[in-house]
């Protein structure tokens, strides 16, 4: 018996239900190619077999509470509903025991190694955190993530990043533009991870009303950092009096969380670094954590490790310069 039906869409916003371009539209509409469906705004309109009518409705609804029940919807939570795959709850429910945040298009942040876990595991505990380890370890993105996390649950009014502005091989004053032009390059991986987890216009009103601060270290002097989640990256380059005088801005309800790889250090003398001396001094504090990650945690492309693990192995030492011989020297001069 054919039928005539509008489906009003509410509780969800229907960019989520249909998706970039329709995409989950046309899995809901391909599901039912004996339906003609049209989705204007927050109207589905469903004409064809009544049964097949009832049955996209049903589901739709499934699809809706889901969402408001999980907090997001991807395309495959969408193909589990429609082929009524009864793990999907179940699934979704185990996959979100650990969730920190639901990023940007369906995306779940979430600790995904083992000291990824660590961390966010003594994050409840300790006030200030260090996290140590090479690149592509998950140090800063888990951070932020927890710095998120606490935002949205208003555990902190307000997200300060920073970062040593320590140029690898190149001097801020032959760069082109303003400060913040010149500046903004060290910063963009800190800007990246945001961008993942919070919506675009929300993000640009937190930079705007000052909610979220990304910032280099240096315009943390005099300050005090409170009611805050405060997250100091590439802590390896600064010197042990800036992160004396960084680690000395913790007001109250701060949070810090300070992450750095001693093996990349852009300092001009490595041995100025001040991270491995504040460990040192700092270690055995209560409500300080340390949190050594390794290749183990490395989740970029699956080569990352590789290269990494052949650098540490390599101890390269630097070869002497070659000794010029007079006809070099004249062709110096």
């Amino acid at each position: 018996m054919a039928g005539e039906r509008t489906i009003i869409i509410e509780g969800i916003d229907p960019l989520v239900l249909y998706g970039v371009n329709n995409t989950r539209f046309d899995l809901i509409s391909n599901h039912y190619p004996k339906l003609k469906i049209i989705a204007r705004g927050n109207l589905v309109k469903a004409v064809g077999n009544e049964e097949l009518i009832n049955d996209l409705e049903a589901k739709l609804h499934a699809m809706i509470d889901f969402y408001i029940k999980f907090g997001y919807l991807s395309e495959s939570n969408i193909k589990d509903i429609l082929q009524d795959n009864p793990d999907s709850i179940s699934k979704a429910e185990e996959d979100l025991a650990d969730v920190l945040v639901y990023g940007n298009h369906g995306k779940l942040v979430k600790a995904r190694t083992v000291n990824q876990r660590k961390l966010v595991e003594m994050y409840k505990s300790n006030d200030l955190l260090f996290a140590i380890g090479p690149a592509g370890s998950g140090k800063t993105y888990t951070a932020i993530a927890l710095a998120v996390k606490a935002l949205k649950n208003k555990e902190v009014k307000r997200i300060i990043l920073t970062r040593p502005a320590v140029e690898a091989g190149e001097r801020l004053g032959f760069l082109p533009g303003d400060m913040k032009e010149k500046l903004d390059p060290y910063l963009q991986p800190l800007y990246d991870a945001l961008h993942d987890m919070i919506p675009p216009r929300k993000l640009e009103e937190f930079m705007e009303d000052g909610t979220v601060q990304i910032a280099p270290l240096a315009y943390m002097r005099g300050r005090t950092l409170g009611n805050a989640f405060v997250i100091l990256d590439e802590a390896q380059n600064t010197t042990l009096s800036q992160l004396k005088m960084f680690l000395t801005r913790m007001g109250s309800n701060a949070k810090f969380i300070v992450t750095g790889d001693i093996t990349q250090i852009d300092l001009p003398r490595k041995e100025d670094s001040g991270l491995v001396r504040a460990i040192d001094l700092l270690s055995g504090i209560n409500d300080i954590a340390i949190i050594y990650f390794d290749t183990r945690d490395i989740i970029r492309h699956k080569l990352v490790k590789y290269i990494v693990n052949a650098f540490e192995q390599d101890d390269v030492k630097p070869t002497e310069p070659e000794k010029s011989t007079p006809a070099n020297q004249n062709q110096i001069q």
